[in-house]
């Protein structure tokens, strides 16, 4: 593995070198079967096949092009200003992603710390990570103690956590700061919810057997939606570097093709392409011109039907592609709008 591997920005001349097809399945749409689209004009200057709707190509970001898609902390400062006035594109600091997914591991232990201490001096903030291994508590709440229900680390672990709106998906894995570029290569420090999980499956396996299935696990349950097509790949990039720099820290190796395609495809179902509001494919919906004959005068009318979703603002209404996601406990797709309740029905 090279020093650019493992660097901030990853090389997708590196990705495609690795041969397995490693390069084309983080450029998958799981939905479409075809690749995820650039989802803005930013890099339309380049020429055909690099505008809003087409799809990103392996050919548009290798060889000659190999840096055409860079972390934000490498574009810029114009580049910058100009995402966050057209997309309001706005990356979190590593130490307040820390903040925030402290408070929610703090809810689920039912104590703090856990998996650091953070310090605030002025406009200097850090953390320390705890030493001790991660004690799980034995019960939740009196009603689920006694159904006997526990809290594991295996639950901990295959916990499903989503990052909305995830750009370069910090609050997943934290292998450099988006906003300081400085890289966090002390894998204790790593703040993400994968590397907490990470660091559960560290110390809680044994064999590298069960260390493999415990990663998958925590892979399947890290999930994240981005709707600029260069983020999405870059957060994906990001997830299956942290696999690299995991196993590498546990075994002294690199690990095995057939292991990082299999993240690889998990990542590529986990970590997609949509537009939040609306959960399909971004700017998937159509206004549709149909052309009316008039019975009696024989002249043609134009009619158009916009979309019912975007009309009247009903979520499941939309003629966009709606985006599929895995159910990996019954290996079906599932629309990621039917998870979890969202498909009640609406009035109209």
């Amino acid at each position: 593995m090279t020093e650019h591997m493992h660097g901030i920005d990853i090389k997708e001349d590196e990705l495609l070198a690795m041969g397995g097809g490693i390069l084309d399945t983080l450029l998958i749409d799981r939905t479409t079967g075809e690749n995820i689209i650039w989802a803005t004009d930013d890099y339309a200057h380049l020429g055909d096949g690099y505008t809003f709707h087409n799809h990103i190509t392996v050919e548009q970001i290798t060889g000659e092009h190999h840096n055409v898609i860079q972390p934000r902390v490498s574009k810029s400062e114009e580049e910058r200003k100009l995402r966050v006035r057209k997309m309001a594109e706005v990356f979190t600091p590593s130490w307040v992603c820390n903040k925030m997914n402290n408070g929610v591991d703090e809810a689920w232990f039912k104590r703090s710390p856990v998996f650091n201490v953070p310090h605030d001096e002025g406009q200097r903030h850090w953390w320390e990570p705890t030493k001790e291994k991660i004690v799980f508590p034995e019960t939740l709440s009196d009603d689920e103690q006694k159904s006997g229900k526990h809290k594991t680390w295996q639950e901990y672990v295959r916990m499903g956590v989503i990052e909305i709106t995830c750009g370069e998906a910090p609050f997943l894995t934290s292998r450099y700061d988006t906003v300081s570029g400085e890289a966090i290569t002390d894998l204790s420090k790593r703040i993400g919810w994968l590397d907490r999980k990470m660091r559960i499956v560290n110390e809680n396996t044994d064999s590298e057997a069960d260390w493999l299935h415990w990663t998958c696990m925590a892979y399947k349950g890290t999930l994240g939606y981005e709707w600029q097509g260069d983020n999405l790949l870059l957060a994906r990039e990001n997830l299956l570097m942290s696999c690299f720099d995991y196993y590498e820290d546990r075994f002294g190796k690199e690990p095995s093709l057939e292991f990082v395609k299999e993240i690889a495809e998990i990542i590529s179902w986990n970590v997609f392409q949509m537009d939040g509001l609306k959960f399909v494919i971004p700017r998937s919906c159509r206004t549709k011109t149909l052309k009316m004959p008039d019975l009696i005068t024989g002249e043609v009318k134009i009619k158009k039907i916009e979309c019912e979703g975007c009309k009247k603002g009903l979520i499941h209404r939309h003629n966009g592609i709606y985006v599929q996601t895995m159910d990996w406990d019954t290996g079906k797709t599932i629309r990621f709008d039917h998870i979890n309740g969202l498909a009640k029905k609406e009035k109209l």
